[in-house]
C-alpha cells in the first residue's frame, strides 16, 4: 500500500515539478534581457526592486511591436534592405538564409514542416520508427537517384528536437492515420504513451 501511494505521488509530482522548472528556467533566461537596458529604465530604478518575469513580458512586447512594424509597408522595405545587405556577406548569407528558411517553414501557416507522421525502416531493415515528412529533396539530389524520394525527420527519444534527417524512397514510407502531436508524445514518453488515430 505504501509503495502504491508513493509511486502515485511521484506520478503526480514529477510532471508538475518539471513543468514548473521549465517555466521558471524560461522566465529566468528571458529576464536576462533586463541587463541590456539603461540603468534608469530597469525595474530596480523605477519601483525599487527587481520584478520576476519582467524580461518575459518585455520580450513578448518587443516581439509584438517588431511584428507590427514588419507587417506594414515601411517595415517590409526595411527587411528587404537588411536582407539584401546580409546576402552580400558570404558567411552571414549562408547562416541567415538557412535559419530564415527553417523558421519560415516551422512558424508560417504555409510551412510544411512535420505535416505528416509516417513509419520507416530505421536504423536497419526489419526495425521501424516514426518519422515526419518535411518535404522533397532538391532536383540536383533526385537527379542522382532512381525513383521518387522524400525528406523525413526521425526524432530521438526522449528529446525529439535532436534526430536524423534522411532521404527515403517514397515507396518505403508507410503512411499513418496518426497526428504529429500523438507521435511526439509517444517519442517523449519512450513508447509508454501509444499514439491514437486521428478523430
Amino acid at each position: 500500500m505504501f509503495k502504491k501511494n508513493f509511486i502515485t505521488g511521484l506520478l503526480v509530482l514529477i510532471p508538475l515539478a518539471l513543468t514548473a522548472w521549465v517555466l521558471f528556467s524560461l522566465i529566468q533566461f528571458l529576464d536576462q534581457i533586463v541587463t541590456f537596458m539603461p540603468d534608469h529604465l530597469k525595474p530596480e530604478s523605477l519601483v525599487g526592486q527587481n520584478i520576476p518575469g519582467f524580461g518575459l513580458v518585455l520580450t513578448f512586447a518587443i516581439t509584438f511591436i517588431i511584428g507590427v512594424v514588419a507587417n506594414n509597408f515601411f517595415g517590409k522595405k526595411l527587411i528587404n534592405i537588411y536582407e539584401a545587405i546580409f546576402n552580400k556577406v558570404p558567411f552571414v548569407k549562408s547562416v541567415y538564409s538557412s535559419i530564415k528558411q527553417v523558421s519560415d517553414t516551422l512558424l508560417t501557416s504555409s510551412g510544411k514542416a512535420f505535416n505528416k507522421a509516417v513509419l520507416i525502416e530505421f536504423p536497419h531493415p526489419g526495425t521501424f520508427t516514426f518519422a515526419f515528412i518535411t518535404g522533397e529533396p532538391d532536383d540536383k539530389i533526385t537527379a542522382k537517384l532512381k525513383g521518387k524520394y522524400v525528406n523525413v525527420y526521425v526524432p530521438t527519444t526522449p528529446n525529439p528536437t535532436s534526430g536524423y534527417t534522411l532521404i527515403v524512397p517514397k515507396n518505403k514510407v508507410i503512411e499513418l492515420d496518426i497526428s504529429v502531436d500523438q507521435v511526439l508524445k509517444y517519442v517523449i514518453s519512450m513508447g509508454v504513451t501509444p499514439p491514437k488515430k486521428k478523430k
